[in-house]
């Protein structure tokens, strides 16, 4: 993960070279919001450190799961404004950082995750780079060599970063353990307009995602038209949640189909990586492996007896290459 920091426009800088001539001032009522910008495997993330409205709501009391739909109803300005262009693009995904009484029960902070269509429960690409500023902007009260616990609470539940420390700055590689992953449906046959019928995998890694390959569709994961994948996976979307009733036995704001993930079909154990495009929100592509998707794939791959406890696998995103290793821990 790399970071840089990003602010608001100045009212003192310059245009055209011309000396004097200063761009228009920020609005005295607008709000100004200081980002950390940074990605993982090539996803963006760009992170609020701070929005008092957030922290108020969080200190009356709420859940973190109420106080994603909270910012929602009453602040989704802020996601917009960040997420969308000019400031943001169709790629773009986000970070709210929630410290004080969100961040209650032994963890460092909290997090609200926002994508240009809304608000996930959980995302394992900024779970990693949350771990990395959370130590470079000291919120860890002790961190410890050579490698550092960060505690965060996600909407979908706590979740455990360990990034490397050096006693100055944080360092790659950062892994993280998540919440319990499972299998919500497997062999389950889906009638996907203008495809046909086809059999997919439902998984869960702190939000949901349908699964499978791309030869069921005619396309190839590593050749075909992004475009082409997009328009599969978001119609196999569609498909699934008028065909299948998700349910999560802890909160039923978290039975609901993020994406869909489609593979090279490559699920049984191999030293080689397999590869996956992830669709998911409103046709938005994740750059990176997919921290979530790959957790759900792992415990799709362990229920069906294709992988063992602690057998690693790794995972490549088809759009930039990058890699995720994961595997099943308990």
């Amino acid at each position: 993960a790399m970071a840089a920091r990003g602010g608001g426009d100045s009212d003192s800088d310059s245009v055209g070279g011309g000396a004097g001539r200063a761009l228009p001032p920020h609005s005295p009522s607008g709000a100004v919001l200081q980002t950390v910008e940074m990605h993982t495997g090539g996803e963006p993330l760009r992170i609020v450190p701070r929005l008092e409205a957030a922290e108020r709501a969080a200190a009356a009391g709420l859940s973190l799961l109420s106080l994603r739909r909270e910012v929602a109803a009453r602040h989704d300005h802020v996601r917009r404004a960040l997420m969308h262009e000019p400031r943001g693009h169709a790629g773009m995904y986000g970070a709210v950082v929630v410290r004080g009484a969100a961040a209650a029960d032994g963890a460092d902070l909290a997090a609200l995750f926002l994508h240009c269509a809304g608000y996930s429960a959980m995302c394992g690409h900024a779970v990693m780079a949350l771990g990395r500023f959370a130590l470079d902007y000291g919120l860890v009260a002790a961190p410890t060599r050579p490698e550092t616990a960060v505690r965060l609470r996600c909407p979908c539940g706590p979740v455990t970063a360990f990034v490397p420390w050096d006693g100055r700055r944080s360092g790659n590689p950062v892994r993280f353990h998540s919440v319990p992953a499972f299998a919500a449906a497997t062999d389950l046959p889906i009638d996907v307009p203008g495809h046909g019928k086809v059999v997919v995998d439902i998984g869960y890694g702190g939000t949901f995602y349908a699964f499978l390959s791309t030869e069921q569709l005619g396309l190839d994961v590593c050749s075909s038209k992004t475009r082409d994948l997009v328009s599969a996976a978001s119609a196999v979307t569609e498909a699934v949640k008028k065909q299948f009733k998700l349910h999560h036995p802890e909160s039923e704001d978290l039975a609901f189909l993020y994406g869909t993930i489609l593979t090279d079909g490559k699920d049984a154990f191999s030293e080689e990586p397999t590869t996956n495009i992830c669709v998911f929100a409103d046709e938005q592509v994740d750059r990176s492996p997919t921290g979530s998707g790959v957790t759900a794939r792992i415990a799709l791959q362990y229920h069906k007896g294709l992988i063992q406890l602690e057998q690693s696998r790794t995972f490549q995103s088809s759009t930039t290459g990058s890699l995720f290793t994961g595997k099943a821990v308990k």
